[in-house]
């Protein structure tokens, strides 16, 4: 994927992808990664099958409805993170999670923790603190 998708991009991304497991087309490395993480999530199939209404969607928090395209990105940059693990320690934390709880919930902290860190970073106008990132998973992992 980009190293700075725009939103079109993030979600030509998953309809593409969709599309072509749907089609049986081959699928590069990324594109296998999230086609498992959407076929774990079949109540977004019906988002991903048109990509032009996906690239019309909107998700307004008042709607009371996940975004599916941000669920999924963060879902795949979790992935991504535990692969090289990266921040440091990334894939640590996650055993720590995992030896207590499944993976999907485990999964979740990670995600909830990696939005507020990018929020933060945005606000801030600086980059993610990986640090931060990390006491945010212990501190949440202790919550549950």
């Amino acid at each position: 994927m980009l190293f700075d998708p725009s939103r079109t991009d993030v979600r030509r991304f998953f309809c593409e992808t969709w599309r072509k497991h749907r089609d049986r087309l081959p699928l590069s490395p990324l594109e296998a990664m999230a086609r498992d993480l959407i076929l774990r999530h079949p109540e977004y199939h019906d988002d991903l099958a048109s990509l032009d209404a996906a690239l019309e969607a909107e998700y307004p928090v008042e709607a009371g409805r996940t975004n599916p395209f941000l669920h999924l990105s963060l879902h795949l940059a979790i992935a991504e993170q535990l692969g090289i693990d990266q921040p440091p320690g990334i894939r640590t934390a996650w055993e720590h999670l995992v030896a207590t709880r499944d993976e999907h919930d485990a999964t979740h902290i990670l995600m909830e923790c990696l939005a507020e860190t990018v929020w933060r970073a945005q606000r801030a106008r600086t980059a993610p603190d990986g640090e931060a990132y990390l006491e945010c998973i212990k501190v949440k992992g202790h919550r549950f």
